[in-house]
């Protein structure tokens, strides 16, 4: 089917893209194409694109991992040109489904990474947006790049051989390089993962696989290439093959691909672009010239508000978020944690109260329509403990405050590495970064010793034996009585 066909067989209740597909063009190259991109970034582009005077910010999609589901979501998104629907969910108002344009093309970097690097040295190329997790970005506790890691060390020494790189490290080094040899100009690099300072994060990555490869493509790199810090928002669950099966059946269309999410969104980013910029503006998105308080609002409180809701639920045996937060134990942690824990440590940026903010947090996470997995929240809590949780440890611990509902957290986290709930039903413990050695200290009688793990690197929490037994005597309390008692007993403190 042509993508004309595919466009006019759409149900009517289905909006269409308001735009001629056929005059854009690709100014944006995106890296790691999940769902939140094509609900949350995709969505935004695809509304600026109504604009005729904007159809030079279509998005080049590119595909990373080479994995079975990447593969077929790379056959998938060909098939249909690019295009898949959006379904965006309230909480109390039908759905709305909505026909994606914004993505043009689509490329595979395992399939042909030479196709890659020339589309990516392509100077109609001006931003190389990524999502490829909050611990995807390689660095360690201080903030330094890995050169150590295999996949790194396997695209360095690949680049000095002249062979393709695999990593988005390689990737966007090559590039790089490719268009300073050419005279063509930098594109600005804009990471949109859910990480304090993902801009300087990037800069630190990318910088620290450059100057590793050439310490003269480095300096380049350093002094033309911007790294804008970003604050990104919107709820977009994993969609199994029963959501999809859902989604096509309100839409009435037989998408491979589609997305869905709640009806909250929120981009703001700091208005630094080497290569010039779309104007996001006018379709809701913000700019301004400091992204901090925003992003310390985000995820220290809707993030770590996540977190704190997804390890005891996983433990308790909740399956979906919306039902977890129907549990008035789990739910009075959260409201707990927001309120007392998160934001008298916070301030606000202007127009946005902390407590209105938490408000809305509830609201979002009690949505019924978003179906979003617990097991997908707890999933990879070791790379977003150190980030959402810890700020807000360090400051209670140093104003002295009640730290009991943190190491509550803590302890829920350490004992969720064992894989089985309290009902003794195993789960999949989804925490790549974890090694062996931590799994190992999880798994110990001697309660405390989760100090030795890496994700509680940097913590400094041998300055506090106080909290340190106190995450013991939780992780005592939850293995002898259950976690809903434990929790229990918590809350009527």
């Amino acid at each position: 089917m042509t993508e004309s066909e595919l466009i006019a067989a759409m149900p009517p209740k289905v909006a269409r893209p308001a735009y001629d597909r056929h005059r854009v063009r690709a100014g944006i190259a995106h890296l790691g194409v999940g769902n939140f991109h094509r609900s949350h970034q995709a969505f935004y582009l695809d509304r600026l694109l109504a604009d005729p005077e904007q159809s030079g910010w279509g998005i080049l999609g590119i595909g990373i991992q080479d994995t079975q589901t990447e593969r077929d979501k790379a056959l998938a998104l060909h098939a249909q040109h690019g295009l898949y629907t959006l379904t965006i969910c309230p909480p109390d108002a039908p759905a709305e489904t909505v026909l994606i344009g914004a993505l043009v093309e689509y490329l595979h970097l395992p399939n042909d990474p030479e196709a890659v690097l020339r589309r990516l040295a392509d100077p109609a190329i001006r931003i190389v947006s990524l999502t490829i997790t909050e611990g995807g970005y390689n660095l360690d506790e201080h903030g330094a790049f890995r050169l150590e890691q295999p996949d790194v060390a396997a695209d360095l020494a690949a680049a000095k051989a002249g062979m393709a790189p695999k990593t988005v490290f390689g990737l966007v080094t090559e590039a790089l390089h490719r268009r300073r040899a050419a005279g063509v100009g930098p594109f600005t690099v804009l990471s949109c993962d859910n990480l304090m300072h993902n801009g300087q994060a990037a800069r630190a990555a990318f910088l620290g696989f450059a100057r590793a490869r050439d310490p003269g493509l480095a300096n380049w790199i350093e002094a033309e290439v911007s790294f804008p810090n970003s604050m990104v928002d919107g709820i977009a669950p994993f969609v199994s093959a029963d959501d999809a099966a859902r989604l096509n059946g309100q839409s009435g269309v037989a998408d491979r691909v589609p997305v869905f999410r709640e009806d909250f969104t929120q981009w703001v980013l700091e208005d630094r672009f080497c290569a010039g910029r779309p104007p996001l503006e006018a379709v809701g998105a913000q700019f301004t010239d400091n992204v901090d308080p925003y992003e310390l609002v985000k995820l220290r409180m809707l993030n770590a508000g996540h977190t704190v809701m997804a390890l005891p639920s996983i433990l308790i045996g909740h399956q979906l978020v919306h039902e977890a937060m129907q549990d008035e134990l789990v739910n009075g942690l959260v409201e707990r944690y927001l309120s007392e824990d998160a934001a008298p440590h916070l301030t606000a940026p202007p127009g946005m109260g902390t407590a209105d903010y938490a408000a809305l947090l509830l609201r979002r996470f009690r949505n019924p329509n978003i179906r979003d997995q617990v097991s997908r929240i707890a999933g990879q809590s070791s790379a977003k403990l150190p980030v959402f949780l810890r700020p807000t440890a360090h400051a209670v611990l140093a104003a002295g405050g009640d730290y009991s509902r943190i190491a509550f957290i803590a302890a829920a986290f350490v004992e969720y590495l064992r894989g089985q709930d309290d009902f003794g039903r195993g789960f999949v413990v989804a925490e790549p970064a974890l090694t062996v050695p931590d799994l190992a200290l999880a798994a110990r009688h001697d309660l405390v010793s989760f100090l030795g793990m890496s994700p509680f690197a940097g913590w400094s929490l041998e300055q506090h034996p106080g909290f340190i037994a106190e995450v013991g005597r939780q992780r005592a309390a939850i293995r002898a009585n259950g976690t809903r008692p434990a929790l229990q007993a918590l809350l009527q403190r």
